[in-house]
């Protein structure tokens, strides 16, 4: 007469706590394997399947109690999503695409970070890419991003080739334009009018007293931007002061101290030495400062200096350097919202967006 096996002992997990049974009496593998099943991680966690999926996929409909609970018994069995078959399922990807210039500075990791945050919040991860300047790498970066079907994408400036500008209106993506300005974005934009900022700039200068202006400024499409509206204000208040138009010195993007102090000092050998700079960043603007005062000059008594951006450094410099604040972390955190809204098949919202600019005076000028 044949003899049963005896049942073997419970396998207990590495936390010493028995390990789930798997449907039909196996157990889960602790290992990421893929053993693991999302009916085993509801069980753990004393939940429905249909609730640990919406952890991972919705979890803006999930209590913040039930999403640690569950998280515990992802953290506990070693459970991996398959993220791609639920976007399968589901048509969402939980991906958001950003396209940037660089993250080398404050200038632009401040709005990725609040545009990281907000969306993770939502339950979505963001995919970053980085475009360079100039923005060479974009379409390549496209293509093998829109492969991937993110749910949404998000681009630096509003100037993009025409053919990335077909393929993303074919596609039907939502898209969100950031840093720059203009009526009539690809799907919607959260930035500021680079011109008007030069304006405002150049009028300050102006209201100073400066009529020997002068730019250092990137080669970049935002950094030229700048410098037409600088130039175009003195040539309209200022033409009739006796002010001529600004002695120009174009940098590579993005600038560096380093060229900030070789193209003050191109301006200080000039014939018409300037009395009032106006740099395409901080970065460039503290070069100019390092240069002007190792030569000897008062800043701002022989020569006022502006930069742009206000990175957390401005304030510090010797003098303090005037600027131009952009609220970095506030066009982040709008963008995701903005992104989230067009995802969520929202159409009653503003697609145009202008979170403005100050100037800040500070003894630099």
């Amino acid at each position: 007469m044949a003899r049963s096996a005896p049942a073997s002992p419970r396998r207990k997990a590495a936390d010493g706590n028995p390990a789930p049974e798997r449907p039909g009496g196996g157990h889960a593998s602790g290992r990421s394997s893929g053993s693991v099943t999302l009916s085993d991680v509801a069980k753990l966690a004393g939940v429905s399947p249909i609730t640990v999926s919406r952890v991972l996929n919705r979890p803006e409909l999930v209590t913040r109690d039930t999403i640690e609970i569950v998280r515990q018994a992802i953290a506990r069995t070693g459970y991996v999503p398959n993220l791609l078959a639920g976007g399968l399922a589901s048509r969402r990807s939980r991906l958001v695409a950003a396209i940037v210039p660089t993250i080398s500075s404050s200038m632009f990791a401040e709005t990725v970070e609040a545009l990281t945050d907000k969306l993770a919040e939502a339950g979505y991860q963001v995919l970053l890419g980085l475009s360079g300047y100039p923005a060479v790498r974009e379409d390549d970066l496209l293509d093998a991003i829109l492969g991937r079907r993110p749910d949404g994408i998000l681009l630096t400036g509003i100037m993009h080739s025409h053919a990335t500008r077909r393929r993303l209106l074919a596609a039907g993506i939502p898209v969100v334009e950031i840093w720059d300005y203009t009526p009539t974005p690809i799907d919607a934009l959260v930035g500021f009018s680079h011109e008007r900022a030069g304006e405002a700039v150049a009028r300050h200068l102006l209201a100073k007293g400066h009529r020997r202006l002068a730019v250092i400024g990137a080669d970049d499409d935002r950094a030229m931007l700048r410098r037409k509206g600088f130039r175009a204000a003195i040539a309209g208040d200022g033409a009739g002061q006796g002010v001529a138009d600004a002695a120009t010195v174009t940098v590579p993007a993005p600038g560096t101290l380093r060229t900030g102090r070789e193209a003050m000092a191109r301006l200080l050998e000039s014939d018409d030495r300037p009395d009032a700079v106006f740099c395409s960043s901080d970065i460039v603007a503290q070069g100019a400062l390092a240069e002007a005062l190792s030569r000897g000059l008062s800043v701002p008594g022989d020569l006022a200096v502006m930069g742009f951006g206000d990175l957390d450094f401005a304030a510090h410099t010797f003098p303090a350097l005037s600027t131009v604040r952009i609220d970095r972390r506030a066009m982040g955190r709008i963008a995701a919202e903005t992104l989230l809204a067009r995802m969520e098949g929202r159409t009653d919202l503003d697609r145009v967006i202008d979170i403005g600019f100050e100037v800040i005076e500070r003894a630099s000028t």
